[in-house]
């Protein structure tokens, strides 16, 4: 490695919070919207956003050169639009819009992770429920527009995998999902689109039910999809032939990862099977940094959470009583695991 580019990776790497704040700002001006399918100079893009003309220039082209926008000529007469990317994870008036788990980032989670040393050395959530002293579903849970919220974030940051998934994974076999922590019903919604023989229950909180009822309703699939609500801790699962959970497990320490693991083997006949889709770590821990970055992030929100590797799940999994297990790869560093009853 010359000595030039091993600088540069360090330089960059540390200062990657500085492109990230571009993007996040970006979005939270809802530029990506705005400029939809066409093209605006730059004056026409400062006007609409209502921002000063000295930063103007340089946030553009840095967007430009971070690969979201995209810049027909030179100087004032310019004309901006989005990238292929932008255009369809950044607008919002995308049916792939992924930009809600970006908007969480921007709104708290950027100075969640300022207390990253901290958490480090003592191992303990830190978040804003040291403020609060109520836990951070709590917080959510108790105002709808942060239900919202998050709900869009989750929404944003697992639509693609589940997209993937339905078409992947041989539904036909199968005639019942019980899709368990299912916020906004997406993973049904894929599901059902994709597999008219199947019927779906979302389960999840009672504070999520309204907002996953609507989201079904939107896309004519009351008869296919029951919504539920209750407690996955104190409440039986929905039986059904498919159990899965979508970015669930990471959000708990080992014993409760044990006993929802044992709660979806208990909810399914013989010919059952356990779908968990997670962004898996690499089992030899080399390779998976957003993993990595993501159990982090665990550590902050909840303390004892973390994320975990195939092979761990699959231990998990065995000591439930599943026999045999299947990966599927989905986009990026996200895997869905099929955990199968016999």
């Amino acid at each position: 490695m010359e000595i030039g580019s091993g600088l540069r990776k360090v330089i960059d790497t540390g200062f990657a919070f500085q492109q990230a704040k571009v993007l996040l700002a970006a979005l939270k001006f809802d530029l990506f919207t705005i400029l939809g399918n066409d093209g605006m100079t730059g004056e026409q893009i400062r006007k609409k956003l209502d921002i000063h003309p000295r930063g103007l220039w340089d946030f553009l082209d840095c967007l430009l050169c971070m690969g979201f926008l995209i810049r027909d000529g030179v100087g004032a007469d310019a004309v901006y639009s989005n990238s292929d990317e932008a255009k369809r994870y950044l607008n919002r008036d995308s049916p792939y819009y992924a930009g809600g788990i970006l908007e969480l980032a921007n709104s708290r989670l950027y100075e969640v992770w300022g207390n990253l040393e901290e958490a480090l050395k003592n191992g303990r959530l830190h978040n804003e429920t040291l403020a609060k002293g109520k836990t951070y579903y709590d917080t959510i849970y108790s105002d709808l527009k942060l239900t919202e919220e998050f709900a869009n974030a989750m929404a944003g940051a697992s639509g693609e995998n589940y997209r993937l998934l339905s078409e992947k994974f041989d539904f036909s076999n199968y005639n019942t999902l019980s899709d368990i922590g299912g916020s906004t019903a997406l993973f049904s919604i894929y599901v059902c689109k994709k597999h008219p023989n199947i019927s779906c229950t979302n389960f999840d909180l009672p504070a999520m039910e309204s907002i996953a009822f609507n989201n079904v309703k939107k896309f004519g699939l009351e008869n296919q999809i029951k919504v539920a609500s209750g407690d996955f801790f104190k409440d039986s699962l929905p039986k059904a032939e498919i159990i899965s959970m979508g970015m669930i497990l990471h959000n708990w320490n080992l014993e409760k990862k044990k006993y929802l693991i044992q709660a979806a083997y208990n909810a399914m006949p013989d010919h059952g099977v356990f779908i968990v889709t997670e962004m898996m770590i690499d089992d030899e821990r080399r390779e998976c940094c957003a993993g990595f970055l993501q159990s982090l992030n665990m550590l902050l929100e909840f303390g004892e959470a973390f994320d975990f590797t195939v092979h761990e799940l699959k231990d998990w999994c065995a000591e439930a009583g599943f026999k045999r297990f299947d990966i599927i790869h989905l986009d990026g560093p996200f895997s869905a695991v099929l955990a199968y009853k016999k």
